[in-house]
C-alpha cells in the first residue's frame, strides 16, 4: 500500500485512485460474497485498498492523521438530482462514558471531526460488486454547522444524564442524530442513571444533512436555497425564536404590511400558502420558498400551520401523507414509513389564533418532534390496528348518506387515527382483496396537537 497513513495529503492522494473503480475490482478478500454483511462495501475499502484490519476501534481509522474513513451511497432521483440514500452512521454511543466528557473531548469528535468520504452510486437491482465509486471528499464541518452539531450532541448527552437514554429519538436533534444500531430491537445497553435498558444507538449524520454535503460537492446546490444561520454561530431554535418573536400578537395583515409582502390573490382571496409567505418574509427570505431553506433541508424540518379558534381550541385534525392499502401491509412497524417519518422528522408549528374580534394573529412558533414514548405506543397501536383491519378486509357500513369503515377513527386513541384524505369519494386506492377504497392517511388528533401547543 503505497501511501503514508500518518499524512493527510498522502492519504487523500492515494484515495483519488478509487474514482471509477468498482467494488468487485477491489475485493481481494471476497468480502462481497457474504450477502448478509451490511458493512461489506466499507470492509472492501478498508481491508483490500487501504490495507488495515477491520476493527471497531474508538479511534479514527488513520489515528495520527486524525481521519475517519466512511463509505456512503447516493441515489439519482427522477429529476436527475442526487440525494443521500441513507444517514451516515458513525460511532456507537457508550451511555456509561459519553456523558463524562465535553463536546471537544467526546467520542464523536475524537473519531469524526475529519471524515474521508467515499461516494458510490446506489442502483436498484444492481449487484454491489458493480457499484462504481464516483468520488472522494475529505470533509470538515464548517463553523455554522458545528454550532448546530454541538447543540445536538448536548441534547443527546443531557438525555443520558437525565436517565432517559431509552427515550432518545432521531428527531430530537437537527443534524447529528442518535440512530438505532444493532441486529434487532433486542440490541440494548445499560444506562448509568436509570435501570431501564436503552436501545443501542450510534451517532449519525442525518440523510438530509448528507444530501446537502453531496449536492454541494457535486455542484448540484439548489440555486434558490438560502441560509438563516450563515455567520450567526447559533442554533436553528435560537434563530427561529429571534426572528418570529417580534411579530407575536400581530395579525396576518399587519405582518404582511410591515414586511411588504402580498398574501392575497388578484381576486382578493387569501392565498392558501400565506403562512409560508409570511414565514419566509419573517426569516428575511421574501423570495425563498420555506422548503428551500438550507437548514430546513439538512434537519428535515417541515412547516405545519395551526389555527386556534377564539374559544381556545383547534378545529381540525392534522393530516399527513396518504398510505396505499396494498403497500402498508407489507411493512414491519420498525421500518414502516409512518414510524420513519416521525422518528426522523421535526415540525415547525406556526400557530395563529383568532382574537375576540375574530382577527387571526400570530400566537407563537414551536419546533416539535414526536417523543419516542408516543411513537412506539399510541402511534404504533394505530398503525398495527390499521394493518390488521386491511389484512382482514375493511368492513363498510352506510348510515343515511354517510359511509363508515372499521379503520381506527377519532375515538381509537387520543393521538392518532385514520380518516379520508381525498378530493372526492372517487379518489381511491386498490385493496389487497380486490376492489377500491377511498384514499386515507394518518392524522394527529386535534386534542393531541392542542396538548403539544400548550
Amino acid at each position: 500500500m503505497e501511501y503514508d497513513k500518518t499524512s493527510k495529503e498522502s492519504i487523500l492522494e492515494y484515495s483519488s485512485n478509487l474514482r471509477g473503480k468498482t467494488f468487485g475490482e477491489l475485493d481481494r478478500f471476497e468480502r462481497l460474497k457474504n450477502k448478509k454483511n451490511k458493512g461489506a462495501l466499507g470492509h472492501v475499502i478498508e481491508e483490500s485498498y487501504f490495507g488495515y484490519d477491520i476493527n471497531s476501534d474508538s479511534n479514527p481509522d488513520f489515528l495520527v492523521a486524525g481521519i475517519e474513513l466512511k463509505v456512503t451511497p447516493f441515489k439519482v432521483n427522477k429529476n436527475k438530482t442526487i440525494s443521500a440514500k441513507e444517514r451516515l452512521v458513525l460511532n456507537v454511543i457508550d451511555y456509561s462514558e459519553e456523558y463524562k466528557h465535553d463536546f471537544y473531548d467526546s467520542s464523536f469528535w475524537h473519531k469524526s471531526k475529519l471524515l474521508l468520504l467515499v461516494f458510490y452510486q446506489w442502483k436498484e437491482n444492481v449487484n454491489p460488486k458493480d457499484y462504481i465509486i464516483e468520488d472522494i471528499l475529505l470533509y470538515e464541518f464548517d463553523e455554522d454547522d458545528l454550532a448546530v452539531i454541538k447543540n445536538d450532541w448536548e441534547i443527546i448527552v443531557n438525555k443520558i444524564k437525565e436517565g432517559k437514554a431509552h427515550e432518545i429519538s432521531e428527531s430530537d436533534t437537527s443534524y447529528l442524530a442518535a440512530c438505532t444500531k444493532g441486529k434487532n430491537k433486542e440490541s440494548v445497553r445499560i444506562q448509568p442513571f436509570s435501570e431501564i435498558p436503552a436501545k443501542q444507538r450510534a451517532f449519525s449524520l442525518k440523510s438530509g444533512y448528507m444530501t446537502q454535503v453531496l449536492r454541494k460537492h457535486f455542484g448540484q446546490e439548489n440555486q434558490n436555497r438560502a441560509s438563516i444561520l450563515s455567520g450567526t454561530r447559533k442554533t436553528i431554535e435560537q434563530v427561529l425564536e429571534e426572528r418570529f418573536a417580534p411579530y407575536y400578537g400581530m395579525s396576518k395583515d399587519e405582518i404582511a404590511d410591515k414586511l411588504e409582502v402580498n398574501i392575497y390573490s388578484k381576486k382578493g382571496t387569501l392565498m392558501k400558502n400565506y403562512v409560508q409567505i409570511l414565514s419566509s418574509a419573517i426569516l428575511g427570505l421574501k423570495d425563498t420558498n420555506i422548503d428551500d431553506i438550507e437548514e430546513f433541508e439538512k434537519a428535515n424540518i417541515k412547516l405545519k400551520t395551526i389555527r386556534i379558534e377564539n374559544d381556545g381550541h383547534i378545529k381540525e385534525h392534522m393530516s399527513f401523507k396518504n398510505f396505499k392499502y396494498t403497500e402498508i401491509i407489507k411493512e414491519e412497524w420498525e421500518n414502516s414509513e409512518l414510524r420513519s417519518m416521525f422518528e426522523e422528522q421535526k415540525y415547525l408549528f406556526v400557530v395563529f389564533k383568532f382574537d375576540q374580534n375574530n382577527v387571526l394573529r400570530l400566537e407563537k412558533i414551536k419546533l416539535w418532534n414526536m417523543p419516542s414514548s408516543v411513537l412506539d405506543k399510541e402511534l404504533r397501536e394505530t398503525w398495527e390496528e390499521t394493518v390488521r383491519v386491511i389484512n382482514e378486509g375493511i368492513e363498510i357500513t352506510v348510515k343515511g348518506k354517510k359511509r363508515y369503515d372499521n379503520l381506527p377513527g377519532a375515538t381509537f386513541n387520543k393521538v392518532c387515527h385514520v380518516r379520508p384524505h381525498a378530493s372526492t369519494s372517487n379518489d381511491t386506492y386498490p385493496l389487497p382483496q380486490g376492489g377500491e377504497h377511498v384514499r386515507k392517511c394518518f392524522w394527529l388528533d386535534r386534542r393531541y396537537v392542542e396538548s403539544i401547543i400548550r
